[in-house]
């Protein structure tokens, strides 16, 4: 279900700045292994890019303390400031509301 959401034409999928920052960190920590054609699948893809605003960022503090990780309160902050759906795999995110949709991972 997920996977057709996002493979429809009708819908504006949007990728945030936040989760390339962290495969980028997760990548230079050793934790992540990329393949060396990395970015042309970016370019490839027909996201568009969110970037973070202090609008984002202010958010972030209003948020409950559901969830500690500051990429993922990133991601809730902006999913609520853009009235964007975040789609995750993460179930803790569930607790911040309307603006998230958790689905079982594969």
């Amino acid at each position: 279900m997920i996977r057709e959401m996002i493979a429809d034409p009708e819908k504006t999928v949007f990728l945030s700045t936040a989760v390339l920052w962290e495969i980028r960190i997760k990548q230079r920590l050793g934790k992540l292994v990329l393949p060396s054609h990395f970015d042309v699948v970016l370019d490839s893809l027909a996201f568009h890019w969110l970037p973070i605003s202090r609008t984002h960022a202010d958010r972030t503090a209003a948020l409950p303390e559901h969830h500690r990780d500051p990429f993922d309160r990133m991601l809730v902050a902006q999913a609520q400031s853009e009235d964007l759906i975040l789609v995750t795999g993460d179930a803790h995110l569930a607790m911040y509301g309307r603006n998230v949709l958790t689905f079982r991972p594969n």
